[in-house]
């Protein structure tokens, strides 16, 4: 349950209210209508102690909820409640649609708003004026934001264990941590990640992942390659097992080359992760006549000859692993410290607030300001047109119209709705 696909929808903005003040001895008390509250956003939130997307997985829709609607006495409707939903750390956040990364969670306690909420319309106190004594309109509250979101899992772990089924990984990462994953000898006895942590000495430990075994293809997806490739692209180096002792009738060099070709072709940077390789099953007599002609073909390159079984050269691959990553660490701390950037010296870009576009029909006019005016006006009250007719004016909507040539009968199309422009108001 490492990947899902939900819907979320952000609350509705409440309806600001049309109110008079109405007491005794006040005959014009005038608007009171209050104003409506704020739908609830959608947030996703990164959380330790969880590990799948099992719960997301049946309750694919999540909803926020809505603002509550403005009362009479100038009484604001409540802010819709946010809907939480938690993830584990490790998650990457993207719209189904676009496959815009929207988040990638690294650490705990890291969020992302996947659907903002509405606003709240204005009550009708806000459109009182000298000339406009009485205002009997007010904005309808803003939807909230809807949209698909993929959530995928990635495994977080310093170094990840590669190999070919029955390499040894999981019987390496039980020796050399307290993990406890299943161990057989057959091929394919991980069917999920596992992940154990390291102890070299106090203070002093990483986290290790026994990636399950990759075969030939597996960038195609062959076995379970598309499931288990993407955990090991979060490591920042990996042990790569090879099986000496090649009592299936394996050549360690052949695999060796194939997995490493599988990784490449998956994703490039893979192969560019530092590996340590790990000649296990020493113990074994089939292995002794393999060590030479395998040592010989890695030349000058270290090799850790080991038997996870035994244990026989754990501690020194183990050992060696830790300072290669102290390593790695220093040197992304020292590349981080001399990069240099010049965001700060860059002019701020031109804000648009809206975009104008010619059809054979008339003009087109998207943006968020002019779509947020439209929503939120109730087109079944004259007076809410003039305003929306003020708000587009304002915003320069109606200039850029007719600097582009608009004329009387033209269709103007904003969002969903479309009107009909004449030189003195909009219908």
């Amino acid at each position: 349950m490492d990947t899902a696909r939900i819907q979320v929808k952000a609350g509705n903005g409440g309806n600001g209210c049309i109110s008079f003040r109405r007491e005794k001895y006040v005959p014009r008390g005038g608007p009171d209508g209050g104003d409506g509250g704020h739908g609830g956003h959608v947030i996703i939130v990164a959380t330790l102690g969880m590990s799948t997307l099992i719960d997301l997985r049946h309750n694919p829709r999540q909803i926020a909820e809505n603002g509550g609607h403005g009362a009479g006495k100038q009484r604001d409707g409540a802010d819709g409640a946010d809907r939480i939903i938690k993830v584990p750390v490790g998650t990457i956040v993207r719209e189904y649609e676009s496959e815009e990364m929207l988040a990638d969670f690294t650490e705990p306690d890291q969020t992302v708003v996947a659907a903002r909420g509405g606003i709240g319309g204005k009550g009708n106190s806000h459109f009182k004026s000298s000339i406009f004594q009485t205002p009997r309109v007010a904005e309808k509250g803003e939807p909230g934001e809807e949209r698909e979101i993929s959530l995928e899992v990635k495994l977080i772990a310093d170094v990840g264990l590669v190999g070919y089924p029955n390499a040894g990984k999981s019987t390496l990462l039980a020796r050399a941590s307290a993990a406890t994953p299943k161990i057989a000898s057959y091929p394919f006895t991980t069917l999920i990640p596992n992940l154990g942590v390291v102890r070299i000495d106090q203070e002093q430990n990483f986290v290790l992942a026994d990636i399950p075994g990759l075969i030939e293809g597996a960038h195609k997806g062959a076995g379970l390659g598309h499931q288990f490739l993407r955990h090991i692209e979060r490591t920042k180096m990996l042990i790569h097992v090879i099986d000496l002792s090649a009592t299936d009738g394996r050549d360690p060099i052949k695999d060796y080359e194939q997995l490493n070709l599988e990784l490449g072709h998956y994703n490039d940077k893979l192969t560019e992760l530092p590996q340590i390789i790990a000649l296990n099953k020493v113990d074994m007599p089939e292995a002794e006549a393999n060590l030479d002609h395998v040592k010989a073909y890695f030349g000058k390159r270290k090799v850790f000859p080991i038997s996870a079984i035994t244990g026989e050269g754990v501690d020194a691959l183990m050992q060696q692993t830790y300072r290669s990553l102290q390593y790695l660490e220093a040197k992304e701390r020292k590349e981080a410290e001399t990069t240099i950037t010049f965001e700060d010296e860059l002019p701020p870009e031109p804000r648009t607030r809206f975009e104008l576009n010619q059809t054979e029909k008339g003009f087109v006019v998207s943006g968020t300001e002019p779509k947020r005016a439209v929503v939120m006006t109730d087109m079944e009250n004259e007076q809410a047109l003039i305003l929306l007719f003020r708000k587009l004016k304002k915003m320069g909507v109606i200039n850029a119209l007719t600097r582009a040539g608009v004329k009387e009968g033209d269709t103007i199309q904003i969002d969903e709705y479309e009107f009909t422009y004449n030189p003195r108001t909009m219908k």
